[in-house]
């Protein structure tokens, strides 16, 4: 009978590397889309405002088995090729995250005392110098721990991505145990991987609160 050995941990070693770029993708990406949505949710136009509500409603209304599913086989029902596992659970990940990190980074935003925007338009600043030059760096120290918090959910979160055939940490469990029937050794051993990865995140998340005084006044 088959067991463990380090052949199996070498697999999932590279495995938990593929979880860690995904989640990378999907942060980055995520970000990206998410900042421009949470400028959306705060401009003077009301069509921008709604259509960027409407946007984050629909993502967050949405479970991410879902999105996977709707990316993955949607794009070859409507006559395309289908596309590979890692475009598809990235795609996925990246407009599941901007939906979520749009919205704590909306309220990190308007979160800043009004007095700071007073102040700013006072200096007969524009737009774009308040925002850049007086209420961004007051939101990014706001921002910062329930971002990081926020990645965590993100790497445990790509387990969902084996829906689409994307080989990352949970999957590659599941490939082993298929072959050498030890749930529990394996399992214990990728959930020992898991918590490798998102306990220093956590450990940081709280650092970064304690640091910069986030929520004590």
């Amino acid at each position: 009978m088959p067991t463990f050995t380090i052949v199996h941990l070498e697999y999932l070693s590279w495995a938990a590397l593929w979880t860690i770029g995904l989640s990378a993708i999907a942060f980055l990406g995520g970000g990206l889309l998410g900042f421009a949505m949470a400028l959306a949710r705060i401009s003077p136009n009301r069509w921008v405002r709604n259509a960027a509500a409407v946007y984050i409603q629909i993502i967050q209304g949405t479970p991410l088995l879902i999105l996977l599913f709707l990316i993955y086989f949607g794009v070859a029902i409507l006559g395309f090729n289908r596309v590979p596992a890692i475009l598809a659970a990235g795609v996925g990940l990246t407009i599941y995250a901007s939906g979520f990190l749009a919205e704590i980074w909306r309220g990190c935003i308007e979160s800043v005392p009004k007095t700071q925007w007073e102040a700013a338009e006072c200096l007969a600043m524009t737009r774009w110098q308040r925002m850049t030059r007086v209420i961004l760096p007051q939101a990014v120290k706001i921002a910062t721990p329930s971002t990081v918090g926020f990645m965590v959910q993100i790497v445990k979160n790509t387990s969902l991505a084996s829906v689409v055939g994307f080989i990352e940490l949970s999957q590659a469990g599941k490939v082993i145990n298929n072959s050498i029937f030890e749930p529990f050794k394996i399992f214990v051993i990728v959930a020992i991987f898991y918590f490798a990865i998102c306990f220093p995140l956590s450990t940081w998340s709280r650092s970064l609160e304690r640091k910069l005084n986030v929520g004590r006044r």
